[in-house]
């Protein structure tokens, strides 16, 4: 009888012990919004920040309620107004061109590569159609960011960095979030650590910052900032800076501190998963693995392979077959939305032309977590499962 895989995909970690006891003590003092502090007390939301700040080597930092939030604020603070244009991966997820419409400004999507990053040489040629770009990392893929620097300094265009799924992953060296204007991180269950939701912007340009600020709903208490510009900056702002509150409160910031401090020693956990279902699936026939750069240092906490050319229906026979014996595959092909995936024409909100390179790319991409409650033989196992049923699909074709 063909072996089953039993484990889940959606279920995470339980949270450290020393980020329960942080909460604890929140919870115990009551203290849980992050302008609520005692008297000589910094809060743990300010603490985050100044780490966050600190473990990034950006010089400030300010942590919100989600990354979506994030994404939007930093829309705002770069100046993106009602009606502007703003370039955009067309592989990515729909909070990404969903903050770019919620500040009434216009997505234009940029195709994918088989890399599955931005395509470089259809962003030179969209350069001049927008001014910022939101830089979405997919499922952790990081595009050549040198090039991409090159392109948008020479065409005046600000990147804000979408980092959701490449917390800790870094090119060339440089951290993910560091290289464009702002970067923006995600702290929802999915993603490298775990507040339930919630987002962290981090950036060295003093006005942006204290325009996120004032953004997030920080009234006239910016001085209780760690992470924050001078005085002096706000004064520049503040009378002008609509406050659209988003803070994170001091409950989810407790519960983010440890588990940041522990990041790299989780992200080299995730890469050794990464790796097993990745050596597992060399070889199959039809399958095309998505390799890495040697300039990329990424974090695996998902994987993507490529089914390319194949007919929808034989790509859609997979994922059955392997859901049936216990592997949760996602398909980015699929025509209506699914869950958390969806595609740029998904996205009726944007009138957008037919990408035919990223209609053939999506049509082939297959997703798969990989949690860490997963151990290495359990990926070898899911690997075993999907070379399987993806060597008889393409056999029977």
């Amino acid at each position: 009888m063909s072996e089953k895989f039993t484990g889940s995909f959606t279920q995470q970690e339980p949270i450290p012990e020393d980020a329960i006891e942080a909460a604890l003590a929140v919870l115990r003092h009551g203290r849980l919004h992050r302008y609520n502090v005692a008297e000589g007390e910094a809060g743990e939301t300010a603490l985050l920040e100044q780490e966050f700040a600190v473990q990034t080597g950006a010089k400030y930092c300010l942590a919100v309620a989600s990354g979506g939030y994030a994404l939007a604020t930093s829309l705002r603070a770069v100046g993106v107004k009602p009606g502007d244009k703003v370039l955009t991966n067309a592989f990515t997820l729909a909070p990404v061109p969903g903050s770019i419409a919620s500040v009434g400004a216009e997505p234009v999507f940029v195709e994918v590569s088989e890399s599955l990053t931005i395509d470089l040489d259809d962003l030179a040629a969209k350069a001049d159609k927008a001014r910022v770009l939101m830089l979405s990392h997919m499922r952790g893929h990081l595009c050549d960011m040198g090039r991409l620097m090159e392109i948008c300094d020479a065409a005046g265009i600000t990147v804000i960095e979408d980092c959701a799924h490449t917390m800790g992953a870094a090119w060339n060296g440089v951290l993910s979030g560091r290289h464009g204007a702002v970067g923006c991180y995600s702290c929802q269950t999915y993603k490298h650590v775990n507040s339930g939701e919630g987002g962290l912007l981090v950036t060295d340009d003093e006005e942006i910052a204290a325009r996120a600020i004032m953004m997030s709903g920080s009234y006239m208490l910016y001085g209780r900032h760690l992470a924050a510009p001078g005085p002096e900056v706000f004064e520049r702002v503040k009378y002008e800076t609509p406050n659209i509150s988003g803070r994170m409160d001091n409950l989810r910031a407790a519960i983010l501190r440890p588990q940041l401090r522990d990041l790299g020693t989780q992200a080299e956990r995730w890469n050794g998963r990464y790796r097993a279902v990745e050596e597992g699936l060399r070889g199959t026939p039809g399958l095309t693995v998505v390799e890495r750069p040697a300039q990329e240092a990424y974090v695996g906490s998902s994987i993507q392979f490529l089914l390319l050319d194949w007919s929808e229906e034989a790509v859609q026979e997979v994922v059955r077959r392997c859901g049936a014996r216990g592997v949760e595959l996602k398909w980015f092909g699929t025509p209506e939305p699914v869950a958390f995936t969806s595609r740029y024409d998904s996205w009726r909100y944007a009138e957008t032309p037919r990408l035919p390179q990223s209609d053939r790319i999506l049509a082939g991409i297959i997703d798969m977590r990989v949690p860490l409650t997963f151990s290495l033989e359990d990926c070898a196992q899911i690997a075993r499962i999907i070379r399987a049923e993806v060597s008889a699909v393409y056999q029977s074709a």
